[in-house]
């Protein structure tokens, strides 16, 4: 099985340096895209819907903290490892706190690198068969066709929920960054847009036809447990906030 990774680190050097360091600790798995700032890095996986992200703590436009916020609302079960040129206890705190896979200073360690990507691989292993139940099929029998009618449906009904694309694209065999390929060919648009436009468009009828629920359960209705973060994605999808939305 492959794992698609995205690499931030805003120093170009570091950055390369550290792509050939994954490619040579475990060819499983595979760099996907890389970036230098943190709002690329945002694009690039909201795009890709990556297994992992790689990001150096300290970024411009968006620091990794912020990023890796940003992500685990959207996408709760990709993994994070975070770097750092200098030890930080206040960040290595706040990374801890949001679950990161593993806080790795710079230059990075080959050794604990692999081992930390060996874990990781196991915890997708383990975390995957928790979806057997719901993907009794074959996959290698479907059709690219198929494969995205069976995505769209479990979006559809779990849309309110966290969608775990990842590990559904390890119980079908087959890359987050393949299942988004070939859904785009069908639907004109990555699974992360198609769940983006469903809750939106759910958080607009709640909005407008029951007055008796806050925005903050709104929000949790549509799969959004942090009401800011909610009322960013709409508003920039809406070009209005909630409230202004609500009237």
């Amino acid at each position: 099985m492959k794992y698609t990774v995205i690499v931030a680190e805003d120093e170009e050097l570091l950055l390369n340096n550290l792509v050939q360091k994954i490619q040579k600790a475990d060819p499983d798995f595979q760099v996907a895209g890389t970036a230098q700032t943190g709002d690329q890095a945002l694009a690039l996986i909201e795009q890709l819907s990556p297994d992992l992200v790689v990001t150096d703590i300290r970024m411009p436009v968006m620091d990794g903290i912020t990023l890796l916020s940003r992500v685990r609302e959207q996408f709760p079960f990709t993994k994070f490892i975070i770097t750092s040129g200098f030890s930080d206890f206040e960040y290595a705190r706040k990374a801890i706190t949001l679950k990161v896979s593993d806080y790795l200073l710079k230059p990075v360690d080959p050794d604990e690198l692999k081992e930390t990507l060996t874990k990781i691989k196991k915890e997708f292993q383990i975390a995957g068969n928790d979806y057997e139940e719901i993907f009794n099929a074959q996959a290698a029998a479907l059709t690219p066709s198929q494969i995205a009618d069976l995505l769209k449906d479990f979006i559809v009904n779990n849309y309110s929920e966290d969608i775990n694309l990842n590990l559904i694209a390890d119980n079908l065999n087959y890359s987050p960054s393949y299942l988004t390929k070939i859904f785009c060919q069908v639907y004109d648009c990555t699974p992360s847009r198609y769940l983006i436009n469903l809750r939106m468009s759910h958080a607009q009828r709640l909005l407008l036809h029951e007055p008796g629920l806050s925005i903050k359960q709104i929000g949790e209705m549509c799969g959004y447990h942090d009401q800011g973060y909610f009322s960013r994605i709409f508003k920039k999808y809406t070009g209005k906030s909630p409230l202004e939305f609500r009237g």
